[in-house]
């Protein structure tokens, strides 16, 4: 059976403190039981978010040494949803207020988004309100930068449990085939990625999948092997066939 996607990994230098940002961006949780920081809707007895979330793509802010490269724009990144005009502006000071600062990512003054990046730098949107987004929670979107949104609909429509919702030359779009959380977006978007994305996407098998059958069937797709010194770890790294790094999971 497809993966899942249960959580878009965030590298920080300081995980507890991007964790924090952004449960309260989300008006989620934020739940450290070890070095990583995991941010999800509350539901657990002790009102720490339930993973994986039956709805919701939850965020794991991961520790890495080295901070983002300002100069490098990240190719992940985060729409969050809006439900009218007042609503984004709302969003966008309270999100400048804790910690939030503008971003130029070359989108010009004349989009109806507003650019805005963490306190590590990585940047996201807050949309205008859409209709389309009405139903997804305060992410609506995980978008990734591609050079060919079909070849990317492909691999990932076959790799994960989404379904494929519109495809064109520019713009790849899926969503859970269950009708819920965020969408999954591809861009077309000019330039080659250069350097590890400081988000991807972890994907988990069913409840009775085998992992390592799911793992043979992406390479099957064009995922490749991944090698970042991982070691001897649950997950299995790959990269997708642009290059973008996500990670499989063992069966929960």
């Amino acid at each position: 059976m497809p993966l899942r996607p249960v959580h878009v990994i965030i590298k920080a230098v300081d995980a507890t403190a991007v964790g924090q940002f952004w449960a309260q961006a989300l008006g989620w949780t934020a739940y450290s039981p070890g070095v990583v920081t995991y941010v999800g809707p509350p539901g657990g007895s002790g009102g720490e978010p339930v993973w994986p979330d039956p709805v919701f793509v939850g965020l794991d802010v991961v520790p890495v040494p080295e901070p983002k490269d300002p100069a490098v724009k990240n190719r992940v990144h985060l729409d969050l949803a809006t439900t009218s005009a007042a609503h984004q502006a709302e969003l966008t000071a309270r999100l400048i207020a804790l910690g939030a600062t503008p971003a130029d990512v070359g989108q010009g003054d004349d989009v109806p988004w507003t650019v805005l990046a963490d306190p590590e730098g990585n940047e996201f949107c807050v949309l205008e309100p859409r209709d389309v987004y009405r139903d997804t929670g305060p992410v609506a979107a995980i978008v990734v930068d591609c050079a060919d949104p079909r070849a990317m609909a492909r691999f990932w429509g076959g790799a994960t449990d989404c379904s494929l919702h519109r495809v064109t030359d520019d713009q790849a779009v899926l969503r859970s085939a269950k009708g819920v959380g965020p969408y999954l977006e591809f861009l077309r978007t000019p330039g080659a990625k250069t350097a590890p994305d400081r988000l991807h996407v972890d994907l988990l098998p069913y409840p009775g999948d085998d992992q390592a059958a799911e793992v043979a069937r992406l390479r099957a797709l064009g995922a490749s092997d991944l090698d970042v010194g991982q070691g001897d770890v649950a997950w299995t790294c790959l990269t997708d066939p642009e290059g973008h790094e996500f990670c499989v999971l063992a069966p929960h």
